[in-house]
């Protein structure tokens, strides 16, 4: 099979499965968090402050890439490649104020504005991996199709919810295949820039952060000192920033 159409088949495969899948409700259980302490009036205190690293790092890569000359500009093969790497970090810094917002009080009408900016984060990162790996041209047009489909599947949850057979599983849908179909491009398809391993260690920071997500009590018990979900925002934060790393020193692939 062509690489091309083994993404497309894989996108095809999510998307079927979680719409023939039994729904799935997001368990009430996810809003209690592990630490719950407060400060100076603050709920929820760091689970809600450590939203800020997605501010700083969002911030520091549309500093970058707004940059057109200089030393510390990025120089890409082909200046449309900047648009998706721009509503990438863009998604990134409204995700500190979607997870703040949401942290404040958690709850499932508050986590929508949580996971809005989070799928169009996906959406955006996994355009930029086509434009790079496959066509800018591919990857350009992709961008507005895919940020509409991810957020989409946000709103199609809060849907589902109000008709009564609330559905989450197209969500996971998109992030799960944005992972995945990041992989196979970078399996699959010759880098055009240098450092392209920054975003195998961008995705390992992922997933690194879904288990601590995952062993949210576990990890806080262990001395009280941080909670898992904490750790998820520190961890999710790091692995944008190397895709930051990635952009600031890349170059062209000679030949």
């Amino acid at each position: 099979m062509r690489p091309g159409l083994l993404l497309i088949a894989l996108a095809l495969a999510l998307a079927t499965a979680s719409l023939l899948l039994p729904p799935l409700a997001q368990p009430l259980t996810y809003h209690a968090f592990a630490d719950r302490r407060a400060f100076l009036g603050i709920p929820n205190l760091l689970d809600v402050t450590s939203n800020l690293a997605f501010l700083v790092v969002g911030l520091l890569g549309l500093r970058l890439l707004i940059r057109r000359g200089g030393p510390d500009a990025v120089r890409f093969i082909d200046a449309r490649e900047r648009l998706p790497y721009m509503a990438l970090f863009l998604a990134v810094m409204l995700t500190c104020f979607g997870s703040i917002y949401y942290h404040l009080e958690p709850d499932n009408l508050r986590l929508t504005w949580d996971r809005l900016p989070m799928a169009a984060g996906f959406s955006a990162f996994l355009a930029a991996m086509i434009a790079e790996r496959i066509t800018v041209r591919t990857g350009v047009r992709l961008l507005l199709p895919f940020l509409v489909a991810g957020m989409g599947t946000v709103w199609y949850w809060r849907w589902s919810a109000a008709q009564g057979a609330e559905n989450l599983w197209p969500y996971l849908a998109v992030q799960g295949y944005s992972f995945l179909a990041a992989l196979l491009l970078i399996g699959l398809f010759p880098p055009r820039y240098t450092h392209g391993r920054l975003i195998v260690l961008a995705l390992c920071l992922y997933a690194m952060a879904l288990v601590g997500e995952n062993l949210d009590h576990q990890i806080y018990s262990v001395g009280q000192l941080v909670s898992g979900h904490t750790v998820k925002h520190l961890l999710g934060a790091t692995a944008i920033y190397q895709l930051y790393r990635m952009l600031r020193d890349r170059s062209p692939v000679a030949g």
